[in-house]
């Protein structure tokens, strides 16, 4: 335990370091910033949190392919409407690295679906620090230091405030929502939460705000023992995810309840196995109180569907003194090594065979449609010639030019 502890204040250190030369001492303020309201002529729109979005069919970030069968596809909008109105918004968060001056996002049906949707779009550039290239990876066996986060897209699946109240874009600088901790606890006595009025100190190379706003850093459930004896038990939060990917765990720290710096010593479990012994928060944030700090775990999911984060007392624990500390927690999906965040296969074999998938329905569809334009034909054409005769006819091999042209407007995707 020794020297998994040496290694890690080194690498918590080394981070820290890392983090001064890459923080921003300024208000962060994007390079790129797009806020997108798709399908809407509207040149701009407001959101509840006061920011513009522009409508999509008036600027020059939509570019579409034709629908092969609009009638269909219109029909079956307005039978999900309700549907979709009726349940709450489901918003999608990613985080990708971007090697060229654009970025382009597509949206194909799923499986035999007619039309895939979209209400809105967010871009926004990322600040340098909120993503290290460095995290711990912890299983049964070993803790190790990797590298090579900056190459893979990250997905967020949980972002909790820990001991606080919900944080909605409005009070945070990234736009994020942060929701309150209660459903994600497993510990059977409820830990105690505390509330800090005082400043939160961001140091240069610690977290900034873009990392995780004040709202989350000036709330926290704690472990605290109030005589001699140190409690025996951790605070523990479940979180279910998809089997078979890789997860990073982030875990926010700020020491907003200990009187005096070097008090505090806590063990990080992440699915129960011990991912930092005797964690100093003074040693880190360089003895200084309410100051912020973060660290990355990276752990494979592979059995369960279930990620597990705990904090408790260490062995270096100390008697009348707050003995573990949490103040956030985010789980973020690492895509697969096909590139992937749903299933085996990359992104350009999705929209080949999407594209083939759908020629393959043209074709049948535009035979239908011929076929129903000549029955059309022959039945008026045997009403004009024979009136209310039943007697049988041979139908006619020459359809008009005109016809011709309104079937070919099916084919070509046309309203």
């Amino acid at each position: 335990m020794a020297i998994r502890t040496g290694t890690m204040n080194f690498f918590l250190k080394f981070t820290l370091y890392l983090y001064t030369y890459l923080s921003l001492v300024s208000a962060f303020s994007p390079p790129d910033h797009y806020l997108i309201n798709c399908g809407s002529a509207d040149p701009v729109a407001t959101d509840p949190y006061r920011r513009i979005f522009k409508g999509d069919s008036v600027s020059d970030h939509l570019v579409s392919e034709p629908l092969i069968d609009p009638y269909t596809t219109r029909f079956l909008l307005k039978t999900l409407e309700p549907t979709i109105c009726e349940n709450l918004p489901v918003i999608k968060e990613f985080i990708v690295p971007v090697d060229s001056e654009k970025l382009k996002i597509t949206f194909v049906p799923l499986d035999n679906s007619k039309f895939a949707v979209v209400n809105a779009i967010e871009v926004i550039s990322a600040p340098r620090d909120l993503v290290t290239d460095l995290a711990l990876y912890v299983d049964s066996e070993k803790n190790e230091q990797i590298s090579g986060l900056l190459k893979n897209g990250l997905e967020t699946v949980h972002r909790v405030n820990v001991g606080g109240f919900k944080v909605t874009p409005f009070n945070d600088s990234l736009w994020r929502t942060w929701v309150t901790d209660d459903k994600y606890l497993k510990s059977s006595d409820v830990p105690e939460k505390i509330l800090f009025g005082g400043r939160i100190n961001y140091q240069l190379g610690g977290a900034s705000r873009e990392v995780g706003p004040d709202n989350v850093y000036n709330t926290a459930r704690v472990i605290r023992s109030s005589n001699e004896t140190i409690p025996n038990t951790n605070i523990t939060w479940v979180f279910e995810v998809e089997k078979g990917y890789r997860y990073m765990i982030r875990m926010h720290f700020c020491d907003i309840a200990s009187v005096a710096t070097g008090m505090l010593y806590l063990n990080v479990y992440v699915n129960d196995n011990l991912a930092y012994e005797n964690l100093d928060l003074s040693y880190i944030t360089n003895r200084l109180l309410a100051s912020p700090f973060y660290a990355d775990f990276v752990v494979d999911e592979e059995n369960s569907g279930i990620l597990t984060v705990s904090v408790g007392p260490s062995n270096a624990s100390l008697p009348h003194a707050v003995d573990a500390i949490l103040n956030g927690i985010e789980v973020l999906k690492i895509n697969n090594s096909m590139g992937s965040f749903d299933g085996e296969v990359c992104t350009e074999f999705v929209l080949r065979s999407w594209r083939r998938g759908n020629a393959g329905v043209l074709v049948p569809l535009v035979a239908v449609i011929f076929l129903l334009l000549i029955a059309s034909v022959f039945l008026q054409r045997r009403r004009n010639w024979f009136g209310d005769s039943v007697a049988w006819s041979r139908l006619r091999v020459d359809v008009s030019e005109v016809n011709l042209k309104y079937g070919n407007q099916f084919s070509s995707g046309k309203a």
